[in-house]
């Protein structure tokens, strides 16, 4: 018989209420639910025997012929008659004074020994679903915001956005980074959001502000920002789609600038915080410019860098998204550098930091902004202290070669990039390879493999944060492309990741609503129909501005 542990002493009660109509019948294996006619014993032995012990060799015995009933017997044996007891084989109290450690540990382990979730099948989902793991499930699926305290930044935030590069801060997360980390990503869901509410973006006249409803009301949004493909489509593509127009237009809304405007929350994060998030992928042409993925020189900027090494080169498609203008609104690079220089003069003599956040798409063009600003900082004429710029990417794939990695740390621009295990936009363009074997063949130094002239020379950027899929209790190990790419299941797995000794945290508070409503078919099934039986209509619940809640709870800290 395999060798399992017991059932925990907690869930007697689950299989007690499950098993509440059995009634007890006569076994040979009990010595003590003999007929009521052949036990005559007194009150005092049926005392005893209610206080008996598994630990003699009699015991021993009984336990292994439990063990022979248990096993399918050959039709070709004869089955042995169950045995008789008798009361006086049974060990009294005072016996079992006087027995060794070693006889009391053998019997424990022929317990041990017995497979209970073999003979209880619904053993392991108990343990599951018992009433702690609902009222936490329960919890996670409440639509009431749980709101942790957010701690005081102000004598470290530098050191939050990484200044020592977050060394010692990864692995295990640091509690107050992981807040940040998942605010930032918030940012990001927010220009989602407002991009998919009114994707259009008229090829007429310019475009009104739009509005966007940031997760952190201590930001206010001060520019829009509008990417432009260099890529043009037939007409004929919108006579066949009108409906889908915005699909085909070539200037579509990818983000925003916000800045913080609370003094509160200026003084508990020790700066003015300036904040640009980037959205994903949405449109044809930006997945089109994503397929273009050979090595363009970058223009000359700012002049050389220093310590910069190499002719820096970026993929071509999201040089074109950042440096196209349209008809009507300026290239990204220019609306972000303008909006920037104007905020820089505006808050002159505070200190500031610039935090660019994006994912998918976004995650890439945060890196050519952060470049950007960097060189905007750098040539303002402010006597202020430059104000310090990181970068954090959710699921952000390679951008450059490894000569635009050494432009931006000779920067000193800090790039926090989180990564899925499983998703596999990190690890494209060029050489569909880990960070670990790329180096490794860069060392070699052979020529023609990985070096500087070669077309797939791609190299990431900055200090990666690993999250995995597999180790969320809530999410299939076999979730698809498009969940282990997706921004909510990101914020899901940085919200619980602990370390990489113990990856999901049990006290994690971010809901779980959003992942369901996005991610259903990829979370597992004993949840969505736990979810089900809380009556819980996710479509249907919308806030005061009619948009759908995404209940996301800010991770504790």
């Amino acid at each position: 018989m395999a060798i399992c542990p017991t059932l925990p002493a907690h869930n007697l009660n689950v299989l007690q209420a499950k098993n509440s109509g059995y009634r007890s019948r006569m076994s040979p294996l009990n010595p003590v639910t003999k007929p009521r006619n052949e036990l005559l014993v007194n009150a005092d032995d049926v005392a005893r025997t209610k206080r008996i012990s598994v630990a003699t060799d009699s015991t021993k015995l009984h336990l292994a012929n439990l063990d022979k009933l248990l096993q399918r017997p050959s039709s070709l044996d004869p089955q042995p008659p169950p045995r008789q007891w008798d009361l006086g084989e049974i060990a009294k109290p005072d016996e079992l004074a006087s027995l060794s450690e070693e006889e009391k540990r053998a019997g424990r382990g022929l317990l041990e020994g017995l497979n209970l979730a073999r003979i209880w099948p619904g053993a392991k989902t108990a343990e599951e679903m018992s009433p702690r793991h609902l009222h936490r499930l329960q919890r996670l699926l409440s639509m009431t915001p749980e709101y942790s305290p957010r701690n005081s930044l102000a004598a470290r935030w530098r050191e939050y956005h990484g200044s020592n590069d977050w060394a010692g801060m990864l692995d295990p997360l640091d509690e107050n980074l992981r807040r940040e980390v998942v605010r930032y990503g918030e940012f990001v869901q927010a220009a989602y959001q407002a991009f998919h509410t009114d994707p259009a973006t008229s090829a007429e006249v310019a475009p009104p502000p739009r509005h966007v409803a940031l997760p952190d009301r201590s930001y206010k949004v001060t520019k829009s920002l509008y990417a432009t493909s260099s890529i043009r489509l037939p007409k004929w593509v919108d006579d066949v789609a009108p409906d889908l127009d915005w699909m085909t237009q070539r200037s579509s809304w990818i983000g925003y600038v916000a800045v913080c405007e609370d003094r509160r929350e200026i003084q508990r994060m020790g700066r003015r915080d300036i904040v640009i998030a980037l959205r994903g992928t949405a449109t044809c042409l930006e997945w089109a410019e994503n397929m273009r993925a050979h090595l363009v020189d970058m223009p000359p900027v700012g002049g050389p860098v220093p310590g910069a090494q190499g002719q820096s080169k970026v993929e071509c498609g999201f040089q074109s998204l950042y440096r196209t203008g349209g008809v009507h609104v300026p290239s990204l690079a220019e609306s972000v550098a303008d909006e920037v220089k104007r905020l820089l003069k505006l808050y002159e003599g505070e200190a500031l930091s610039i935090t660019v956040t994006g994912h998918s798409l976004g995650a890439a063009l945060a890196l050519l902004v952060a470049d950007e600003l960097s060189t905007c900082s750098a040539e303002s004429p402010s006597s202020s202290p430059l104000p310090h710029v990181a970068v954090f990417s959710f699921g952000g794939p390679r951008v450059g070669n490894k000569a635009f990695a050494n432009r931006i740390n000779a920067k000193n621009v800090k790039v926090l990039r989180i990564v899925n295990n499983q998703d596999i936009i990190t690890r494209v363009p060029g050489t569909f390879l880990s960070e670990d074997l790329e180096q490794k063949l860069r060392e070699t130094k052979l020529e023609g493999v990985l070096d500087d002239n070669m077309p797939w020379n791609y190299s990431h950027v900055g200090t990666e944060l690993k999250v995995d899929t597999r180790m969320s209790p809530f999410l299939r190990p076999d979730a698809d492309v498009g969940c282990c790419h997706d921004l909510e299941a990101y914020l899901h797995l940085v919200d619980g990741f602990s370390s990489s000794d113990c990856p999901f945290r049990p006290n994690a508070k971010r809901s779980l609503v959003r992942l369901l409503n996005e991610q259903a078919s990829n979370v597992k099934r004993l949840y969505t129909s736990k979810a089900k039986a809380l009556s819980l209509n996710i479509e249907s619940r919308r806030d005061n501005q009619g948009m759908p809640l995404s209940s996301c709870l800010p991770s504790p800290s």
